[in-house]
C-alpha cells in the first residue's frame, strides 16, 4: 500500500505540471478491472470518503417540505405521473434522491422508471429516512457530500474523488479509500485489478500498474 501511495502522489505531481485552466478541475480516478464478470459479480456501494468531493444538488421526496433540501412533496406527484418528460427533468438535476420511508412506495410507482436506470432511487444504503426532522436531513445531507457510489456497469470504475484545489494528501486518502473499499467487495481481491488511473478534467490519465 506504501508503494500505491507513493506511486499516486508522483502521478498528482506530474498532473500539477500540465496548464494552468480558469477552472477548478476535478480529479477522477479510473480503476480499470480483469477477471472479473460485471454481470455474476455486480458491485453496487456506497464509500464513506474521509474528505469531501462536492456538494451534490440533493432533492427529498417528502411529506412537507423541508428548508434543508428541494423537495417534492406528494400533493406534486401527479403533476409528474402524467408528464414524462417532467420526471426525467427533475431526476438529471439533482445528483441524488432522498426519500421518507412513509412516500416511498409512490415514489417508486411516480419515478422509479426514470430513477431506477439512473442510478439514483433512494436508498436503503443512503437515502431512506424513517424520521423527518432537521437533525436527521442534516446528518444525512452531510453523509451524501462525502460519499460516492460505486456501481458496475462495466469492466472499469470511474469517480470524481475531488478537486485539484484539494491537498494531494487529501485526494490521495480518498484513492485509497475507495481502493481499499473495492478490493472488500472484489471476489479475487487485487487479482481483480488490471490498473488504476488519475487524471485531471484536461489531462491525459497517468496509469499505475498493481502489483
Amino acid at each position: 500500500m506504501a508503494e500505491l501511495r507513493e506511486e499516486l502522489k508522483n502521478a498528482l505531481t506530474e498532473l500539477r505540471k500540465n496548464k494552468e485552466r480558469k477552472f477548478n478541475e476535478t480529479v477522477d480516478l479510473i480503476v480499470n478491472l480483469q477477471k472479473f464478470d460485471v454481470k455474476r459479480n455486480s458491485i453496487n456501494v456506497f464509500i464513506n470518503l474521509p474528505f469531501k468531493v462536492r456538494d451534490k444538488k440533493i432533492c427529498g421526496f417528502l411529506e412537507a417540505k423541508s428548508d434543508l433540501v428541494d423537495s417534492v412533496i406528494p400533493e406534486q406527484f401527479k403533476k409528474y405521473a402524467t408528464n414524462k418528460a417532467e420526471v426525467k427533468k427533475l431526476v438529471s438535476k439533482y445528483d441524488f434522491f432522498i426519500a421518507q420511508a412513509s412516500v416511498m412506495p409512490k415514489v417508486a410507482t411516480t419515478f422509479g422508471r426514470a430513477l431506477g436506470p439512473s442510478g439514483k432511487m433512494p436508498s436503503p444504503q443512503l437515502g431512506i429516512l424513517m424520521d423527518i426532522n432537521e437533525k436527521s436531513i442534516s446528518d444525512l445531507r452531510e453523509k451524501i457530500n462525502t460519499s460516492v457510489k460505486i456501481r458496475t456497469k462495466e469492466s472499469s470504475v470511474k469517480l470524481a474523488i475531488g478537486k485539484k484545489d484539494m491537498k494531494d494528501e487529501d485526494l490521495i486518502e480518498n484513492i485509497m479509500t475507495i481502493y481499499n473499499s473495492l478490493l472488500r467487495e472484489l471476489p479475487r481481491d487485487k487479482e481483480n485489478i488490471k490498473n488504476v488511473e488519475v487524471k485531471f478534467t484536461m489531462t491525459k490519465p497517468i496509469k499505475i500498474a498493481i502489483r
